[in-house]
């Protein structure tokens, strides 16, 4: 389980300072897809930066497990599986050696490494390009590449930002059931998007950020009879201020 709590950070710039995370707590359940749905700039990416101790909050906390981040930051990092925003796959490297790589850095044995790959590999469908140089890879296999160097050390505790960027159809069609495996096994996922439908389509819980702050959560039904509104994307859009934006 992860608890994010009255999470705060503000950036310096030429011209002032920009709070990109006001005041954000929610709670991702076990055995749950926890969707965090904003608009770009929302402070999606700021939030879940924190939550895998890549940043430090200017005040609130995290919590994965009951370990708070700033306590101890490393039994946290063994207890998650992260892909970031940036993909940052080795291109010299093939995807097999990009996994091996970051199992090793989790201390685990070559035995384990090589039955994890060959599990990622099959559910994930990569067997035809696991011994490839990633250089040249499509959009597709190098997220593949990365949620498995992600999930090999078989963290409890699942980060995904904005996965099915740039991906086809059908890529993103096994990815939606790639992460309802994740759910059934009894993991914690945390999906970040702006598009609606992902994470209506996936998504147990969605917590609402714009702006920096949270705006709503609930179920895709319980967003529904907050807003009034039966099409998901205008409960999106409500829930959002994007109509009042827009009409400004």
């Amino acid at each position: 389980m992860i608890e994010i709590i009255d999470l705060k950070k503000a950036f310096k710039t030429k011209t002032g300072t920009v709070e990109a995370v006001k005041r954000v707590a929610f709670t991702a359940e076990d055995g749950r897809i926890t969707g965090l749905l904003g608009p770009n700039g929302a402070g999606k990416t700021t939030t879940l930066r924190m939550l895998y101790t890549l940043m430090t909050p200017d005040s609130g906390s995290v919590r994965v497990d009951g370990v708070d981040v700033a306590a101890d930051p490393t039994a946290v990092r063994r207890n998650l599986g992260v892909l970031p925003d940036a993909r940052g796959v080795y291109k010299r490297l093939t995807a097999r050696e990009n996994i091996q790589y970051f199992g090793r850095l989790h201390g685990l044995d070559e035995a384990t490494i090589a039955a994890r790959i060959d599990t990622l590999a099959k559910t994930l469908q990569m067997t035809d390009f696991l011994d490839r140089r990633t250089e040249g890879f499509s959009q597709g296999q190098r997220t593949k590449t990365a949620i498995a160097r992600a999930l090999v050390h078989d963290p409890k505790n699942v980060i995904l930002d904005e996965p099915t960027n740039g991906l086809d159809v059908m890529t993103t069609r096994g990815l939606r059931g790639f992460l309802q495996r994740l759910r059934g096994e009894g993991r914690c996922v945390i999906f970040s998007s702006h598009i609606m439908q992902e994470v209506a389509a996936l998504c147990d819980r969605i917590v609402v950020i714009a702006r920096g702050e949270v705006q709503a959560i609930g179920t895709p039904d319980e967003l529904r009879a907050l807003t009034g509104e039966s099409d998901l994307e205008e409960v999106f859009v409500r829930l959002a201020g994007l109509d009042q934006e827009a009409a400004a």
